[in-house]
Parts: structure tokens; C-alpha cells; sequence
């Protein structure tokens, strides 16, 4: 989306309905047929905004924490508090019972279900290790889908959103690095960063869980960008990378 489309989408999905006349005063439009145009044509608005019956536009997922409504679009979303307290069987269940509500295949003959708990322990492990600090509101996500009509899709295996930054992690039960693993943790980072905000950074990392002491920064194919790649029990060193844990 072009510059003006972002910030008018984030206009909306900051207040708990706005008309379309302080959207304008908001996003500096004059004219009102830039204004209708961007909010029926363009596809993050017209797909994941609506307008109630008095002409009060909302964002389907609320750019503010907790994040109202992201739940509808992810298999499991939870503070982190909540997530420690629940045990795999209860977390299964409930990831379950959310995925078939968003329309995720749950077809179990390559061991889903297996590589579902494969990523939650690691995530119990990370906060294990972050416990003394204050990572209980964090939230977490698991199994993010967001399609909507033909024209947005995004996917994320785990989303960790804490205050200002969301960690969109791709999980792979490998102990080596494949180009089109790397591709695909990247995939989706822009849109992602739309969806919640100019306040928040975007750090999408590969997760080898077959993998031991492993944390390196692989290029991206095809540019000069490169891409965090951890095995579980390196995800600590991720996090402190981009928060400082260790220089608090």
C-alpha cells in the first residue's frame, strides 16, 4: 500500500469507530473522492475495516494492547501470563478448537500436532528463562491466518507482540537452513507491520528446533538484507538481541 492507504488504515484501526471526516482531518486528504476511493478500494481497509450503521469506521484488529481481535484471525492468542498457566493438553485443545474456527487444516499425517507442541515447548523454555522479568502482558500467538477475499493473505506460525515490537517467528523441525525457509519467514514481515502499527518493529527469525547452540544472521535470497536464525534453545539470545535483556 502506498504511504497515505497505511496511515489511513492505522487511523482507523486506532479509535473504536471514526468517520470518515476526521479520517480526512487525520491523514491530511482534502478531497473526498481520495478519501472514498482509499476506503473501499483498498483492500487492507475494505477487507479487514468495516462501517457500522452510523458511518463509524473500525478496524477489525485494534491497534492497541491487548489486540482486539486478533484472536479471530490466529488459532491461539493469549498474554503470556495465561499461556504459562495452561498445560500442553489444555493449550492443544484450545489451538485446535481455534484453527478449525479460522479454517486451518488440521490434517495430522506429517505430525501437525507434533510440530505444533514442538514449538510451544520452546516457547515455555524462552519464557522460563525470561520469568524474572515483565513479559506476563506479552502477548503470544500461534497459527495466525488472515484471508480475506483473494487478495490478503497472511500467515505466522508464532507471534510473540511485546511492548513495541512483534517477533514473527517461523518454525522448522530441522537442524539445517533451507533458502525457502528463509524466504518464507520474510514473506509476510510488511504486512504484518501494517496490521499493527507504526509503533511496533517487525523481527521475522527462522526457528531450527532440531538444532543446538545455533544463532546466526543468514542472507535473504535474491538481496543484501540478512535474516536472525536461532535453534530453540538460542531464541533467549534473539529476544535480548533487539531488547537488552541482559543490559538491564
Amino acid at each position: 500500500m502506498k504511504e497515505t492507504e497505511v496511515r489511513m488504515y492505522s487511523v482507523i484501526c486506532r479509535h473504536d469507530g471514526i468517520k470518515a471526516k476526521d479520517i480526512a482531518k487525520e491523514t491530511g486528504l482534502v478531497h473526498r473522492t481520495d478519501i472514498n476511493r482509499i476506503l473501499y478500494g483498498v483492500p487492507f481497509i475494505r477487507e479487514l475495516c468495516y462501517r457500522d450503521s452510523d458511518y463509524r469506521w473500525h478496524g477489525l484488529i485494534r491497534q492497541e494492547r491487548p489486540h482486539t481481535g486478533l484472536a479471530d484471525f490466529c488459532g491461539y492468542h493469549a498474554s503470556v501470563e495465561r499461556f504459562m498457566s495452561q498445560s500442553e493438553e489444555e493449550w492443544l485443545q484450545e489451538l485446535k478448537e481455534g484453527c478449525r474456527s479460522i479454517g486451518r487444516n488440521l490434517n495430522d499425517k506429517r505430525g501437525l500436532f507434533h510440530s505444533f507442541c514442538d514449538s510451544r515447548q520452546v516457547m515455555v523454555n524462552l519464557f522460563k528463562d525470561l520469568e524474572s522479568l515483565s513479559v506476563a502482558s506479552w502477548e503470544i500467538c500461534f497459527e495466525l491466518r488472515i484471508k480475506r477475499a483473494r487478495t490478503i493473505r497472511i500467515y505466522a506460525d508464532v507471534l510473540v507482540v511485546t511492548e513495541d515490537k512483534v517477533f514473527s517467528l517461523e518454525f522448522k523441525m530441522r537442524d539445517r537452513i533451507d533458502p525457502d525457509d528463509i524466504r518464507q519467514a520474510v514473506k509476510y514481515e510488511k504486512y504484518i507491520g501494517t496490521i499493527f502499527g507504526e509503533d511496533y518493529d517487525v523481527i521475522p527469525a527462522l526457528v531450527l528446533t532440531r538444532a543446538e547452540d545455533l544463532y546466526t544472521w543468514e542472507q535473504i535470497p535474491d538481496t543484501t538484507a540478512e535474516l536472525p536464525v536461532c535453534s530453540g534453545d538460542m531464541l533467549f539470545n534473539l529476544f535480548d538481541e533487539f531488547i537488552g535483556f541482559l543490559e538491564r
